[in-house]
């Protein structure tokens, strides 16, 4: 063989293999090298969407806690002042009651007095018809002197 003949014959196998491959073998692969290059490419743009989501998320997350704990706070203070008013009532009321029930003693305890008072009185009338019944040795009528025991009772 010669060798023209075979660096020839090789160049031609070189150009028609390059043409086969320049032809259908290389755009299919450029494309997809393109393709997996677009998708790295928003693989990327998506995460980086995904940490500003997350940045976002977060921030409007701590907010919210921020706000529920100074709405627990605030509701805390609340049931604190309405606590604090309803021991206020039931301390005013159990003083109110308090002084009814000593102003109802206090009454009870004058109208009592003013009846022992009269009780008193009808007893020392009685002993004192009897005592002046024994010294004078005669029994006093106490129909009869009833003015008088009325007189006598109202002077003790």
């Amino acid at each position: 063989m010669n060798l023209n003949a075979t660096l020839f014959a090789q160049m031609i196998v070189f150009f028609v293999l390059w043409w086969v491959v320049a032809r259908f073998v290389w755009p299919p692969l450029v494309k997809a090298l393109d393709e997996r290059s677009s998708k790295i490419a928003d693989g990327l743009a998506a995460a980086e969407r995904g940490k500003e989501a997350l940045a976002l998320a977060s921030n409007e997350a701590e907010q919210e806690l921020t706000k529920a704990r100074q709405e627990g706070v605030q509701r805390v203070a609340e049931a604190e002042k309405r606590a604090q008013m309803s021991a206020d009532e039931i301390r005013a009321n159990a003083q109110a009651e308090a002084a009814r029930i000593i102003t109802q003693a206090k009454q009870d305890a004058d109208q009592q007095v003013t009846s022992a008072r009269e009780v008193l009185r009808a007893e020392v009338a009685v002993l004192a018809v009897k005592g002046a019944e024994q010294i004078l040795r005669r029994e006093v009528d106490a129909k009869a002197h009833g003015q008088l025991l009325d007189q006598l009772k109202a002077e003790l």
